[in-house]
This record gives C-alpha cells, structure tokens and sequence, in this order.
C-alpha cells in the first residue's frame, strides 16, 4: 500500500513538471517507481531534467555546440578554398568531378562555392559528396564540450 502511494505523489509530481517528463517517467523508469515511492517524502518532487540542448545564448556567427554536421562545419569555414569531391552514380560523362573553389554557403544539403579564376559558382548537393580537403587548418570545435583534447 505503501509503495502504491508513493508511485502516485511520484507520477504526480511529474506531471507537473510536462508531458516530456511524465511519458520519461513512465517509460523509462519501469519497474523502479515502487522502490522508489516506498522510501519518498511526502511532498518530494523530483526535479526536472535539464535539457542538453539548451545552448540558448546564440552569439552572431557562433554555431550550437551540440551540431557537428558538415553544413555547420562547412559555414565555420567561409571564405576558405576547399576542394569537393563528388560522385555522380550512373553517370557516364561525369561519373567522379572535383571542385574547387573558395566556400561561400553551405545548407543542409548543399554547398556553393565560388571559383575566382574562371567566376563561376557551383551549387553542389550534399547527397553526391564523397569528401571535402582543405590546404590550411579548418575551423572546428568538437561537439558536447570535449574540446579539451589536446589535437592530434
């Protein structure tokens, strides 16, 4: 009877707290909710879980930590000469291409880069991409704060 109590302050108190941490507690906590209702105060609530996410303090041409994907990486390095290497499937005339060319914009899925010597620019999709080189150190910092790795 005890433990049937505590469960109840426990789903309780987590419904308070919204529906992301009610349907956590109910799913993720299984069998361990009577334990843990057995030995609770009354009036305990258990406090919400912070969020990884949350690098809310947005700085003018800083990206989230948390976002390691090519587009952020490649939007770190504007303004540097890359040189793309793409495949095109099934493609006989223009199986394999390489670009090269000074990084303008990158998006989700792709990359415009301009070359200086002849003017043009490529739009380029992400989806026919092999790699990317660069011929001088790129702008990258490791997500999740585990930048304290001295470089390789």
């Amino acid at each position: 009877m005890q433990g049937q109590q505590g469960q109840g302050q426990m789903q309780q108190g987590q419904g308070q707290q919204g529906m992301g941490q009610q349907g956590m507690g109910q799913q993720g906590m299984g069998g361990m909710q009577g334990q843990q209702g057995q030995g609770q105060m009354q009036g305990f609530q258990i406090p919400p879980m912070q969020s990884q996410a949350s690098p809310s303090q947005s700085i003018p041409g800083m990206l989230p930590l948390e976002e390691s994907y090519i587009e952020n990486i490649l939007r770190l390095n504007r303004g540097k000469t890359a040189t793309v290497y793409m495949t095109f499937e099934n493609n006989k005339e223009w199986n394999a291409m390489i670009f090269k060319g000074t990084i303008e914009a990158a998006g989700r899925d792709h990359i415009i880069l301009s070359d200086s010597q002849t003017g043009r620019r490529y739009l380029l999709l992400m989806v026919y991409l092999d790699y990317i080189t660069f011929d001088e150190e790129i702008n990258y910092e490791y997500p999740f704060a585990m930048a304290t790795y001295s470089p390789r």
